[in-house]
């Protein structure tokens, strides 16, 4: 049967940022695939909830909490091993940036934002790649980046630019870890999430956000835990290097911050 590639059945996948959001929604799409997983985010109480929503799929959970701000990645791919044995996939959902003016940017916003968004996702990696590699069919990594990676509207200078980094990041250790190891990324735009609780809860401003996506609505987390099982699974086992873009059609930014001109 052509579904039985979407399943990840005894697999094991670290996945972090995943406490909330995104995360927990590909942390519990991979379970309900079939696979086990490592879930990790900087509260414990998030995480607890996240592991009972695995557990109720008959599949385990490791809930490890970490701030990736400044502890080692590298430490759930050998949390992966010890509780589970092995490692099938990567999900590289931690990062993110405040929105800011231009001349509000400091050298040091860009360069801190730059190690939390690619340096951790580099360094998880390349702890996960020697466990990767033991797998008679690799691999895959599945990093998430954001539409502002491709789109430019005033007050994204650091998490557009990050985000782009981690996009050309993701084509360029695909073609290092090819042809053992899949590295895709997914490129979100507006999804109800916490991050987005503000906007999504004032008529007005989710109304405008709408109104500038093509299909006419927020994405829901399921939507990019969806095209995570996807890359992750058999069913793309012909698919690397590439950014699978879940935002609805955008073509243009679909959210602008009231940020006036440089004076």
């Amino acid at each position: 049967m052509l579904t039985d590639r979407f399943r990840m059945d005894d697999r094991v996948a670290v996945v972090t940022g995943a406490g909330r959001g995104l995360g927990a929604a590909i942390a519990v799409g991979f379970a309900q695939a079939g696979a086990d997983v490592v879930i990790s985010a900087r509260t414990a109480d998030d995480l607890e909830r996240v592991r009972g929503a695995v557990e109720a799929t008959g599949r385990r959970a490791l809930a490890v909490p970490l701030d990736l701000a400044t502890a080692d990645p590298g430490e759930l791919a050998e949390a992966a091993i010890a509780e589970f044995g092995r490692l099938d996939t990567v999900v590289n959902n931690v990062g993110g940036a405040m929105p800011k003016p231009f001349l509000d940017t400091s050298v040091r916003d860009l360069v801190g934002s730059f190690a939390f968004n690619v340096g951790t996702a580099h360094a998880l990696l390349l702890a996960a790649v020697p466990h990767l590699l033991k797998n008679e069919d690799g691999g895959s990594v599945v990093n998430i980046t954001s539409s502002i990676g491709r789109l430019s509207d005033r007050g994204y200078l650091t998490y557009g630019t990050v985000k782009a980094a981690l996009t050309h990041y993701t084509e360029l250790a695909a073609q290092d870890l090819s042809p053992r190891i899949r590295v895709n990324a997914i490129a979100p735009g507006a999804v109800a999430t916490s991050a987005l609780e503000v906007v999504a809860a004032d008529d007005g401003l989710r109304g405008q956000i709408e109104a500038a996506t093509p299909l006419r609505r927020l994405g829901e987390p399921e939507d990019i835990a969806a095209a995570a099982v996807y890359l992750a699974s058999p069913a793309a086992a012909y698919v690397t290097g590439t950014v699978v873009e879940v935002d609805g059609g955008l073509a243009a930014p679909n959210f602008a911050l009231p940020i006036p001109d440089v004076q």
